[in-house]
């Protein structure tokens, strides 16, 4: 007698917009999906401890594997002021026209230090943590900005040793000094969206890395390190009228002669035309804002492939 087997009706999944909307009415949102931007903000500040925490615990291992420490990292600054004094100052004579000429080299190489580190950490903030990237769950943006405030950690350090040369070579301290505090805030924001911006690039195309100090190299020879931008492009150098405010307009340029002007006697504060200070706020206005939108706009694909 035979047997006629009867097979259940095929189960039907829910439709996709039913699924969506259970997951809306309980909370519940795409794995990696990016957040809005004011959601991006909360979540990052909400981890500012770990921001600051990681910044510190970088900058305290940077070093870490060599005899002399932290040490190095005022030593480092300084020996590249030392090696420029000698290559521009002495041999180029970029010193001729420009008084205290030590302090002005050695402000110029420190805030510079500042943003160049700044670039090359955000350039493989992404692409060099890869593992923690993939790992954890947390706003990406979070490590460019530990990087960069790593890196101002590091110029705090270095600024203890650029007052005790400013105080060596004759400069008295001044009220203006304390123009020093907006000047670094101002090339803080700056430095975090250039370092986002590049963070974005870099996870894309790692190679950017290896470009970088190429480019990070000709920006400082444009940027007024080692030599004065008004004194090489005056009226005697030859040069055409507009290069000297395009040279001026250059960010790094700017966030140096806030710094000189702050801090160096002869190149006192009154001295400092009221545009230069909202050139730089515009800079750091348009990198920072910008810089963080653009990698927040790459956010879910950060750590893929």
């Amino acid at each position: 007698m035979s047997q006629v087997l009867h097979t259940p009706p095929p189960t039907t999944a829910p439709p996709a917009t039913d699924l969506a909307a259970l997951a809306a009415r309980h909370g519940l949102s795409v794995s990696g999906a990016r957040p809005s931007l004011p959601q991006y903000v909360r979540q990052l500040w909400a981890r500012r401890h770990f921001i600051t925490a990681f910044a510190t615990a970088k900058l305290t291992a940077q070093y870490s594997q060599a005899k002399l420490g932290q040490v190095w990292q005022v030593m480092t600054p300084l020996l590249n002021a030392a090696v420029y004094y000698v290559i521009f100052g002495v041999l180029l004579q970029t010193k001729q026209g420009v008084p205290d000429y030590v302090p002005f080299l050695v402000t110029g190489v420190f805030i510079w230090t500042f943003t160049q580190s700044s670039v090359m950490a955000g350039t493989r903030a992404i692409s060099g943590n890869l593992g923690l990237v993939r790992a954890l769950h947390f706003p990406r943006a979070a490590l460019p900005l530990s990087f960069c405030l790593q890196q101002l950690q590091q110029l705090l350090f270095s600024m203890a040793a650029l007052v005790v040369i400013l105080l060596a070579f004759g400069v008295p301290p001044a009220p203006s000094w304390l123009l020093a505090v907006p000047a670094l805030v101002l090339q803080f924001v700056f430095n975090a969206g250039l370092s986002m911006a590049m963070a974005r690039l870099g996870a894309k195309t790692p190679d950017i890395a290896q470009l970088m100090p190429f480019v990070l190299r000709t920006w400082m020879y444009a940027s007024g390190v080692m030599w004065s931008i008004d004194h090489m492009t005056s009226g005697r150098s030859g040069l055409p009228s507009w290069v000297g405010p395009l040279l001026q307009a250059n960010p790094a340029a700017v966030y140096i002669d806030l710094m000189r002007f702050a801090l160096i006697d002869t190149f006192h504060a009154s001295q400092l035309p009221p545009h230069v200070w909202a050139i730089a706020a515009g800079w750091a206005l348009l990198a920072g804002a910008g810089g963080f939108v653009y990698f927040w706009k790459a956010e879910e694909m950060y750590g893929r492939g």
